[in-house]
C-alpha cells in the first residue's frame, strides 16, 4: 500500500525530480485497493481513487484520492484534467490543520509540475512557492528549489535561475543523486546565460556520479545536457549523447523524452538515416496523442459513471425518507394551522389598529397638502406682489387687481382641492415670474428660456418646477441681498438642467432650512430630481437642479 499522499510527482523537462510526501492514511478498502493497483500499473487504480472521492465522507481522505487521481492523469499527459483534480482537492484541506499539511504540499508542488509541463512558467514558480510555505524536509525543499529554479531558467530569467542554485548546490552535497542534478542544472544555466562558458567540466561530473548511483532518469537528463552543450561545437559527439539519449528514453518508458531524442537525431544523425528517425517520431508522436485522448476519455467516462451511480444513490434514499417525510408533513400541518388561527386572530387585531393609525395619517397629510399649497400658492403669491407694489413705480393698478384675483380664485380652488392650471406659454410664464422679483437694486437674468426647452416636458414637472422657481426666488429676495441674479435652463439627455447663481450672502453657517426649502426639496424629489448646493463658489450661492424630462 502506498503510504504518503502523492505516490509519484512528475518530473519536468528531464531537470525537475518527485519527491514523495509521507504520511499516514485512514484504512479504506478502496483507497487501498487503488493504491495496490497504482503500484502495479493497473489502470483501474483511477476508478476506486474517483470511488473514494465520489462516496467517503472523510475530507482528507476525499483529499488523497483526487491527488492519487492527478498523478495518473499526469503520468497519462493528460495536465488540465490533472489540474482539476489537484484543485478539487486542495477545496477538501484546511491549512490549519496539522494532518493536512503534507497533502497541501504534495497538491502545491504536482500542480507546479503541471504548470511547467504546460509551460506556464509563472503558474509553476507560485505553486512550487506555495510548496515549500508546507514542506520542512531538507531533501525535498532542495528539489522543489531546483524545480523553482528551471521555471526561472525556461522563461530566459538566469540570474534568478542561478541564484537559487548558488544557495542549494552546497546543501545538496550530502545526496549524490540530488548533488548531481543540481550540479547539471546550475552547469547548463550558467551556459545558457554566457555560450562561451565552459560547462563541460561539470556536466561530466553529474554524469559519472549518475552512472555511479545508476540513476537512469540522471542519466537521461545528463544525455540532454551534453547533447545541447556540444551540437554546435562538437557536432560528432553530440549525436553519440542524442543516441545514449534515445536507448535511455525508450529503457525507462520516457516516450516524451523518446521524441526529443528523436528531434536531435533528425538533425544531427547521417543523411541516409534521416528517414528512420523521422518515421519512426512521426508514428510514435500519433501514438502518444491517440493515447492520452483515449486516457483522457476514460478518465471523463469513469467520473461520469461515478457521478451517475452517486445520483442514483441519492434518489433512492430519497424515496425512504419521502414516507418520514410525510408523517413530519401531517404533524406540522396541525401545528400550522393551530397557529395560523393564532396568527389571524393577532393580524385582525393590529389591522384595525392600522386602520386608525392610517386615518390619523390621512388627516395629517391632508393638513400638510393644504398647508403646502397655501404657502406655494398663497404666500409666495402675495409676497410677489408685495414686491411689485414696492418697487414697482408704475404700477398698472387694472393689472394688479387681475392678479389679485388671480389669487383669490387660486386660493379658492385650494378648499376644494382643485389642481390649479396656467394655460399661458410655459416659458413667458417662466419668465414673467422670475423678472417680477426684479427690482432697483436687484437684477434678474434669464439664459436659455426659450419655449423650445420645455418641448416633451411633462404638465407635472412644469407645474411642480414653477413652485420651485418661485420659492428660489422669495428666498432670495428675503434673505440673500443679491444685486445680480442668473437662471440659466439647459437641457441635454432627458435631463433639465437648471442652475440660480447670485452674488449675495450666501448660505450662512447654521442656517435651518424653513418649510420653504424643505418644501421645495420634496417637489423636486417627487418628480424624481436632484437638488444641490454648489460649495466651491467663493461668493454667493449657487445650485443645481436636475430633473428628468418626462
Amino acid at each position: 500500500m502506498i503510504k504518503y499522499c502523492l505516490p509519484v510527482l512528475i518530473a519536468a523537462f528531464c531537470a525537475c525530480n518527485k519527491p514523495q510526501t509521507m504520511l499516514p492514511i485512514k484504512i479504506d478498502s478502496d483507497f487501498e485497493k487503488a493504491d495496490s493497483l497504482y503500484n502495479k500499473g493497473n489502470d483501474s487504480a483511477f476508478y476506486y481513487y474517483n470511488k473514494v472521492a465520489t462516496v467517503s465522507s472523510d475530507s482528507l481522505l476525499v483529499a488523497r484520492a483526487y491527488n492519487g487521481m492527478a498523478i495518473i492523469q499526469s503520468e497519462a499527459g493528460d495536465h488540465f484534467g490533472s489540474q482539476q483534480s489537484l484543485l478539487l482537492s486542495l477545496g477538501f484541506l484546511n491549512e490549519s490543520k496539522e494532518g493536512n499539511i503534507n497533502c497541501l504540499a504534495s497538491d502545491y508542488n504536482e500542480l507546479g509540475n503541471t504548470s511547467l509541463h504546460l509551460k506556464n512558467f509563472d503558474g509553476a514558480i507560485y505553486y512550487f512557492g506555495k510548496a515549500l510555505q508546507y514542506i520542512k524536509n531538507k531533501d525535498y525543499r532542495l528539489t522543489i528549489l531546483n524545480n523553482q529554479a528551471v521555471c526561472y531558467k525556461e522563461k530566459k530569467q538566469y540570474p534568478e535561475a542561478i541564484g537559487i542554485y548558488t544557495t542549494i548546490i552546497k546543501g545538496s552535497s550530502g545526496n549524490q543523486k540530488q548533488y548531481a542534478r543540481i550540479l547539471s542544472n546550475f552547469a547548463r544555466t550558467k551556459w545558457l546565460q554566457d555560450s562561451t562558458y565552459n560547462a563541460a567540466p561539470e556536466l561530466l561530473t553529474a554524469l559519472h556520479l549518475r552512472e555511479s548511483e545508476k540513476d537512469e532518469w540522471g542519466l537521461n537528463a545528463s544525455y540532454a545536457h551534453l547533447c545541447d552543450y556540444y551540437t554546435i561545437s562538437q557536432p560528432t559527439l553530440a549525436l553519440e549523447y542524442a543516441n545514449k539519449r534515445y536507448a535511455m528514453a525508450q529503457q525507462i518508458g520516457s516516450p516524451d523524452d523518446e521524441l526529443e531524442a528523436l528531434q536531435k537525431l533528425i538533425v544531427l544523425g547521417p543523411v541516409n538515416t534521416t528517414r528512420q528517425y523521422f518515421v519512426r517520431y512521426q508514428y510514435l508522436n500519433d501514438s502518444l496523442q491517440t493515447s492520452r485522448s483515449a486516457a483522457k476519455n476514460q478518465f471523463a467516462l469513469i467520473r461520469f459513471d461515478a457521478g451517475k451511480n452517486r445520483e442514483d444513490n441519492l434518489r433512492l434514499q430519497k424515496e425512504n425518507t419521502e414516507q418520514e417525510n410525510q408523517i413530519i408533513l401531517l404533524v406540522l400541518a396541525v401545528s400550522f394551522f393551530i397557529a395560523l388561527a393564532a396568527i389571524i386572530v393577532i393580524l385582525n387585531r393590529k389591522r384595525k389598529q392600522r386602520i386608525q393609525l392610517e386615518a390619523q395619517n390621512n388627516i395629517r397629510d391632508s393638513r400638510l397638502k393644504t398647508s403646502k399649497k397655501v404657502h406655494d400658492v398663497v404666500a409666495n403669491g402675495l409676497y410677489q406682489i408685495m414686491t411689485r407694489v414696492q418697487y414697482d413705480n408704475h404700477l398698472d393698478r387694472e393689472a394688479l387687481l387681475d392678479e389679485i384675483d388671480t389669487l383669490y380664485e387660486k386660493s379658492r380652488d385650494i378648499s376644494y382641492d382643485r389642481p390649479v392650471s396656467d394655460h399661458a406659454e410655459f416659458s413667458a410664464a417662466i419668465n414673467q415670474l422670475l423678472t417680477s422679483f426684479s427690482t432697483v437694486t436687484t437684477n434678474v437674468l434669464l439664459v436659455g428660456n426659450d419655449e423650445k426647452l420645455w418641448d416633451h416636458t411633462s404638465e407635472r414637472v412644469k407645474h411642480e418646477l414653477k413652485y420651485v422657481l418661485q420659492e428660489l426666488m422669495v428666498n432670495m429676495h428675503k434673505h440673500s441681498s443679491a444685486s445680480n441674479v442668473v437662471i440659466k435652463f439647459e437641457k441635454n439627455d432627458q435631463l433639465l438642467h437648471i442652475q440660480y447663481t447670485d452674488d449675495g450672502i450666501g448660505l450662512q453657517p447654521g442656517v435651518v432650512s424653513g418649510n420653504g426649502l424643505t418644501n421645495t426639496g420634496n417637489r423636486i424629489n417627487d418628480i424624481h430630481g436632484k437638488f444641490t448646493f454648489d460649495t466651491h463658489v467663493s461668493k454667493g450661492l449657487k445650485i443645481h437642479i436636475h430633473i428628468p424630462i418626462s
